[in-house]
């Protein structure tokens, strides 16, 4: 396949589904994905095929998916490339085709009386300049702000996460930071923190920021238990003892806070902008 990944023949047992994309992928993978959902039952082969910019590179893609499609269920195709050329040829192959792209341009074009320009990687190319930069900086300031590491330019922060370990800090604050671009640092709670109910020292100037973290017990000892096997940073007691004290801080400082044991980073992420009413 020219200038594509080798794909092989689907599984007997399970339909395979294609998420084709002119960039990533990652737009087709999510809202495909995200339609997937509603069939939890359903045992899936995944596989992504992005970077398709061409009409031949597109014919070999086709290619591929009628292999699938001949020795197994029938294909479930996604595909969120933008030239009408490379989607025709898509359309034209032996799995179900699900345009995500074409289905709903010209629905915009008629409601903003202007014409789609039909490049390709905009999601999650470089794109907006200032955008991208700005994500990066964000990147750049989580990493640096992980763990309580650094207090330098706290005032810059938007968001401080506060938890005890293991309860998400560090993938929650890194997904605001890449996907949305939040200056978001996080810091640890310790059981030296929990003599008094008051913010540890730093964070106190910048209580209106500060948003915790907390877990079911049982969770968060398994959690640890990975880290540390049979350690009393791992136990149940331990564990039990910092998220009922973290949880009585954050209720004594006013400090919203959210039980992150059965989230998505995701879905810990749209809460914190939510209640924090932070937006780029």
């Amino acid at each position: 396949m020219s200038g594509q990944p080798a794909v092989g023949a689907g599984s007997t047992s399970a339909p395979t589904v294609f998420f084709l994309s002119d960039s990533t992928g990652i737009t087709a993978e999510t809202l495909g994905n995200t339609l997937l959902t509603q069939f939890p039952a359903q045992r899936l082969e995944r596989r992504t095929i992005p970077f398709i910019t061409t009409v031949e590179q597109a014919r070999d893609v086709v290619a591929a998916i009628d292999r699938v499609a001949a020795s197994g269920p029938r294909p479930l195709v996604f595909s969120t490339t933008v030239s009408p050329d490379v989607r025709a040829v898509l359309a034209q192959s032996a799995g179900h085709f699900f345009d995500l792209f074409g289905a709903h341009v010209g629905q915009l074009e008629q409601a903003l009386g202007s014409s789609a320009n039909g490049l390709p990687g905009q999601a999650h190319g470089v794109g907006d300049a200032v955008r991208y930069q700005s994500r990066m900086a964000a990147v750049e300031y989580a990493i640096e702000h992980d763990d309580g590491q650094s207090l330098r330019a706290l005032e810059r922060a938007e968001l401080i996460l506060i938890a005890p370990s293991r309860c998400g800090k560090t993938p929650t604050t890194m997904y605001l930071a890449l996907q949305h671009g939040i200056l978001a640092a996080n810091f640890p709670l310790v059981e030296e923190d929990f003599d008094t109910m008051a913010l540890p020292k730093p964070l106190r100037p910048f209580a209106s920021k500060c948003f915790g973290l907390t877990s079911q017990p049982v969770r968060l000892s398994q959690i640890r238990q990975e880290r540390r096997p049979n350690s009393g940073y791992a136990s149940l007691a331990q564990c039990t003892y910092e998220l009922r004290n973290a949880e009585d801080m954050y209720r004594a400082n006013n400090i919203p806070y959210v039980n992150s044991s059965s989230m998505s980073v995701e879905e810990i992420s749209a809460t914190v902008l939510q209640r924090m009413q932070l937006h780029h």
